[in-house]
């Protein structure tokens, strides 16, 4: 048996160009969070791969203040954070682009081709964001990557027999968080089960009763920079259904991270709670990453001898708990609790 390798050598007529001889590339730019909304003021404002569909991106930001630019078709891909080299298109007239996206403009490439392209590069892309500090992908990344270009019809050949193979696959991926959906919910019942079923039997007490420490975070919102670091703020957006998503988040330089981690610094096994904005969504810190607290989340950290913090994640989020969450909800317009009653 002989061995099988990718080979450099193309058709006769086939022939590789770099990026920047076939596109232009638009970098994003961060927007201030007073000037984008959630109201739907002016023009979309995509700020990571959580905005990503499977194909196109969903907008749920806005703004007055756009600085740079992307245009229907452009090929938007992630360029810093844990989703580093995921694609989508453009479907929509134009939007705002943040600093962790990049737009590719084809000038002179079938665009469904290069978006075809660029989609089965993204473990390439993952391989080479990871490899820095953080993870990220620079323009010059981007701009020598080394495309095989055929001729226009061949193009379009090689682009109707991807297409059905994406088809199927996008096709598997709705079934697949159609059965993630079904999964959560089935979990749900069963959680509430268990809590509802035993606690009779279980003694109940204050939350303050079983951790080391419970904190507040700072009551304003740190001064964030442009670029990424090290340090990272937590958002209560950053919190949903158990976990703590760290794709879309805010850096600040090393001095701010010490002054808002004054309290506590956050640490692996930590318990997140948000008490706004939505409330009641709780997650553990999973990593060692330089992370703190954005506004209206709370942390609690464990007595190992009176509890399990995973277990106290799945109390926060039963019924029974939830239930207390919401009676302690004030506000008429957004609902949130005080501080006082995360305790």
């Amino acid at each position: 048996m002989k061995l099988v390798v990718e080979s450099e050598q193309l058709p006769q007529e086939w022939r590789y160009k770099k990026i920047s001889d076939l596109c232009d590339l638009i970098s994003g730019h961060h927007i201030k969070a007073k000037d984008y909304n959630s109201e739907g003021f002016g023009i979309g404002y995509l700020t990571g791969s959580s905005d990503f569909g499977i194909v196109n991106p969903i907008i749920s930001k806005w703004t007055d203040h756009p600085k740079k630019i992307a245009k229907q078709g452009d090929i938007l891909i992630t360029v810093k954070g844990s989703g580093v080299g995921k694609i989508n298109i453009l479907s929509v007239p134009e939007v705002a682009i943040g600093r962790q996206l990049m737009a590719i403009r084809s000038t002179s490439v079938e665009r469904e081709f290069l978006y075809k392209f660029l989609k089965i590069k993204f473990y390439f892309f993952q391989k080479i964001g990871n490899g820095a500090a953080i993870p990220g992908l620079s323009r010059k990344d981007i701009l020598n990557i080394r495309v095989p270009i055929p001729p226009l019809p061949e193009q379009k050949r090689i682009v109707a027999i991807l297409d059905e193979a994406f088809e199927g696959i996008d096709r598997a991926i709705r079934n697949t968080e159609k059965n993630l959906t079904n999964a959560r919910e089935i979990f749900d019942s069963y959680l509430n089960t268990v809590f509802t079923h035993y606690r009779n039997n279980w003694q109940r007490v204050c939350v303050f009763d079983v951790c080391e420490s419970i904190i507040d975070c700072i009551n304003k919102t740190a001064p964030k920079i442009e670029e990424p670091s090290p340090f990272i703020m937590i958002r209560t957006t950053n919190i949903r259904n158990g976990k703590i998503n760290l794709e879309d988040v805010r850096y600040v330089t090393e001095e701010t991270y010490v002054k808002w981690t004054r309290r506590q610094v956050p640490k692996k096994g930590d318990v997140l709670l948000t008490r706004e904005a939505p409330m009641g969504e709780v997650g553990i810190i999973e990593s060692d990453d330089f992370i703190f607290l954005g506004q209206c989340i709370v942390s609690y950290r464990v007595d190992p001898k009176r509890i399990n913090n995973e277990f106290l994640l799945y109390a926060f989020r039963s019924k029974d708990v939830q239930d207390q969450i919401s009676a302690f909800a004030s506000g008429s317009t957004v609902q949130h609790m005080r501080v006082p009653e995360t305790k």
